[in-house]
This record gives C-alpha cells, sequence and structure tokens, in this order.
C-alpha cells in the first residue's frame, strides 16, 4: 500500500468534488428548464461514513461511491423546476474552493512523501 488511508481519501474527495461540480453544473445549465429537478452529490457524508468504519478503513475508503441523487428537499418552481441559479452559482464556488484546498493538500503530501524518499 503505497498511500495511506488520509491521502486515498483526499484523492476521492477531489473526485467525489470533481463528480458534484458536473452535478451542478448541469443544474445551471437546465435553470430554465420546465420540470427539472436538481441534483446534487452528497460525497462528504459518504468519505465520513467510510473513514468512521470500524474495520479495513483503507478498503472502505477505496470502495466509497458517490451517487448523484436528486434533491427532494429543493422548493420548486410554478413551472416544476427545483433550480436557484443564485444558490447553484454559490455552490459551485464552494465546491471549487474545496476542491481545490484538498488537491493542494494532497499535493504537498505528495511532496514531502517524495521528499523522504529523495526524489526531488
Amino acid at each position: 500500500m503505497l498511500f495511506d488511508t488520509t491521502q486515498l481519501a483526499l484523492e476521492r474527495a477531489i473526485g467525489g468534488a470533481a463528480q458534484r461540480q458536473t452535478a451542478l453544473a448541469a443544474n445551471l445549465a437546465n435553470a430554465n428548464t420546465p420540470g427539472y429537478q436538481r441534483v446534487d452529490v452528497d460525497f462528504h457524508s459518504a468519505l465520513q461514513g467510510a473513514m468512521a468504519t470500524d474495520g479495513d478503513q483503507h478498503a472502505a475508503v477505496e470502495q466509497t461511491a458517490f451517487a448523484t441523487r436528486r434533491d427532494a428537499t429543493a422548493i420548486t418552481r410554478a413551472d416544476g423546476n427545483s433550480v436557484d441559479a443564485e444558490a447553484e452559482s454559490a455552490k459551485m464556488a464552494a465546491n471549487a474552493l474545496e476542491q481545490q484546498a484538498a488537491v493542494s493538500v494532497a499535493h504537498v503530501r505528495i511532496q514531502i512523501l517524495r521528499s523522504a524518499m529523495g526524489v526531488m
């Protein structure tokens, strides 16, 4: 096992944030489509559950899947659409920042590992 569970969780978080960004972009693209229901990806809960596993935490994180799900709590407009373009834009910005932070932390951890191995 080359990478520890924390590095694997960072990589999975980066992937989950990418999947969420795609879902949020789809919501924005369909903001004026009658009947469209917003979707989201809750990768935080899935990763948190995997990290809280009592057994093989590494395997649990590795096997964690992120599903794109319809948001049943969203308020639906008269045309049946449940997308609030301003809220989606804010969620996209926050998600992008979170993804960028995870990439930065993962990069630093890899640099530390490379330094420890004497590879620059």
